[in-house]
């Protein structure tokens, strides 16, 4: 009986969903082609550094001294995706991202949030396209 009572209280301590999904490089492109927005959550000069994947939204969420305003983060991503509309969230490495879609999901309630596991560095290092910001 205690196993079962354990085994009961371990499934019911288990999210119902997880509504952050992180994903690698080969779901990121399918999830483009279905047309899932991007959003670039890096500063200007690490999207001139290295460039962004192509068609991203460019919308810094930490300054150079991990400040952030959250309000006017969320203003600037309210036209292109609300809390139950798919997007991917892609920093350098997805350290910023994770943080970014564990609060968006667990604090503000999105329901589908994609984070790029190991950022725009895994994605140049698999030869995969980027461009430069604006284009």
């Amino acid at each position: 009986m205690r196993k079962l009572l354990f085994s009961f209280l371990l499934l019911m301590a288990l999210p119902v969903s997880a509504r952050v999904t992180n994903i690698d490089n080969a779901e990121l492109e399918k999830l483009m082609a279905q047309g899932v927005p991007v959003i670039d959550i890096r500063r200007a000069e690490e999207w001139q550094q290295t460039g962004v994947v192509k068609g991203s939204h460019l919308i810094t969420f930490f300054d150079k001294r991990g400040n952030y305003n959250v309000q006017a983060w969320l203003d600037k991503l309210a036209p292109i995706a609300g809390k139950n509309d798919p997007f991917i969230l892609i920093c350098r490495t997805g350290n910023r991202t994770g943080t970014v879609s564990r609060f968006l999901d667990q604090k503000l309630g999105y329901t589908k949030v994609y984070n790029v596991q190991k950022g725009i560095t895994h994605w140049i290092a698999k030869g995969k396209p980027v461009v430069k910001p604006g284009n």
